[in-house]
């Protein structure tokens, strides 16, 4: 039996009787022994409510041959309980915890089946943040430390309670999703594309081009329109220029978080003249209104040109200055060298995506792997890095920073003034009883949006994953043995985004 239909992230979107509906043991017999490639992981996994009960979607990519692999499931016994894939394969775990929390799912054996995001439809409503129910380890010299659940400033909510002997943390344990922003609702219930779009933008504040690249490719594959040259090459400058600018931040603030405030004086100062350059290009500082579906209402022009490319030499420039007295500051690479560790075979285990796997030696580069526009053109080659700690995070964004300004010279020198690129367009008719997916290399990592539509075309189920969901346990992985003081560092070396999580 067949138990996949299998595309790529080029293709348009499939229609919904051509996904095959397989039985579950058949789906799980499957992946036990599929999961163990590395070539293998999970691009998406939900549950839709329909007449019969519910019916699962999968989405599986294959990063050696570009192939995605989509199957669903409508289990009858669902209810009973369904085995859990986390127990064998953990990159399983967030999907599971989800649908349990929503749907009541019982999946059995699964080894960490806790509330994911306490969203307001839960299906339990008594479950709440005051009765998360943390991990605890007995010991008369042990204790407990709470940050949040607010933090200082301007970061979102988020509890995070450490298991700690003297000052070391033993375990690390996160919660998130308590504030529940409903925004794949928002994109349901309101069928405008516009407001779809300005939505999309704000997924993630720091990802406002990654977000509504990923949003426009699903709906553009609906409607059945490929992008123009320029287009993509416009799509690919504007997701560097974000690339580049929150991984000068990201240096900044790791240079911060240890009194380097030399260093982070610098970055702050190229950050603002890179989110000054798209403030320029399309009057926003972080990209929004850049990215429209099927059109652009800001085409680059011979003057915007000319700008970006200055703006983005000078960039290059300077900041591979800092990023070579980096490389040479012993007292800084003393401080990061060999601190939060994640090995490969972590990474793998739990599924992490973007620049954190990257650093931990594991290719995860949709750019590389699942190429979408302009990046079927340029063979990216990922940058990886072995040392599996803070200072191997730092160099994986020093290294790109560099090479997305090169993109960026690579793709303005290809983009012709002048040639017609279409208005935005709202109205396009969408392919009816269809599922459309996109997957976008945003600056974290791994950007999935999935929509289904009804049998008039409408979009009736919305479902996004941000790169940060599967890269939080990393997180907790790599605070583990070290001292509590090591906790910011560890932090800003992934930066994960609470609101990408918390939709």
């Amino acid at each position: 039996m067949k138990l996949y239909h299998i595309t790529d992230n080029r293709a348009t979107a499939v229609a919904i009787k051509d996904i095959p509906v397989v039985e579950y043991v058949d789906l799980y017999n499957d992946l036990k022994e599929r999961m163990n490639d590395v070539r293998y992981h999970v691009g998406h996994y939900f549950a839709v409510e329909i007449e019969q009960g519910l019916k699962f979607y999968m989405i599986l990519l294959d990063d050696k041959t570009s192939e995605v692999l989509v199957t669903s499931f409508v289990p009858d016994y669902y209810a009973e309980g369904l085995a859990s894939l986390t127990a064998i394969h953990p990159q399983f775990h967030p999907f599971e915890r989800e649908m349990h929390e929503l749907y009541g799912i019982p999946f059995d054996s699964h080894p960490w089946l806790k509330p994911l995001r306490f969203s307001h439809d839960r299906r339990d409503k008594s479950s709440t943040m005051d009765s998360y129910p943390f991990y605890t380890i007995e010991g008369d010299e042990l204790h407990e430390v709470n940050v949040g659940p607010i933090h200082a400033g301007i970061i979102e909510p988020g509890a995070f309670r450490f298991i700690c002997d003297g000052e070391q943390v033993l375990h690390l344990e996160i919660a998130l999703g308590y504030q529940h922003r409903g925004v794949e609702g928002e994109i349901v219930r309101n069928q405008n594309r516009l407001r779809q779009t300005l939505i999309a933008e704000s997924i993630a504040g720091d990802t406002a081009v990654g977000h509504a690249t990923a949003y426009a490719e699903v709906v553009e594959k609906l409607a059945g329109k490929q992008a123009s040259k320029n287009l993509n090459l416009e799509r690919m400058i504007a997701i560097e220029l974000e690339r580049i600018a929150m991984h000068l931040a990201d240096t900044g603030a790791l240079a911060t978080d240890i009194g380097f405030q030399l260093y982070q004086v610098a970055c702050e100062a190229l950050r603002t003249v890179t989110i000054n350059t798209s403030q320029a290009w399309c009057g926003n500082r972080f990209g929004k209104s850049v990215i429209r579906p099927c059109g652009s209402n800001h085409p680059l022009t011979a003057e915007k040109i000319a700008m970006i490319r200055k703006n983005i030499a000078d960039v290059r420039r300077r900041y591979n200055e800092v990023r070579d007295d980096i490389l040479e500051d012993k007292t800084l690479l003393a401080r990061f060298d060999q601190c939060g560790l994640v090995p490969k075979s972590e990474m793998i285990r739990i599924g992490g995506v973007g620049q954190a796997a990257r650093a931990s030696g594991l290719l995860r580069d949709l750019r590389a792997t699942h190429p979408w526009g302009y990046y079927t053109e340029i063979k990216h080659e990922a940058i990886l890095k072995h040392e599996c700690d803070v200072m191997s995070r730092l160099a994986t964004r020093m290294d790109e920073v560099l090479q997305s300004a090169d993109y960026i010279e690579k793709a303005l020198a290809e983009y012709t003034p002048g040639e017609n690129i279409p208005a935005p367009d709202y109205e396009a008719p969408l392919a009816a009883e269809s599922l459309s997916f996109s997957l976008v290399e945003g600056w974290r990592g791994e950007i999935c949006h999935v929509a289904l539509t009804d049998d008039k075309g409408n979009i009736a189920k919305y479902k996004i994953k941000d790169p940060s969901l599967h890269n939080w346990l990393g997180l907790a992985i790599a605070v583990r043995s070290e001292g509590i003081s090591d906790f910011p560092i560890n932090n800003k070396s992934f930066n994960l985004s609470y609101c990408g999580h918390d939709l």
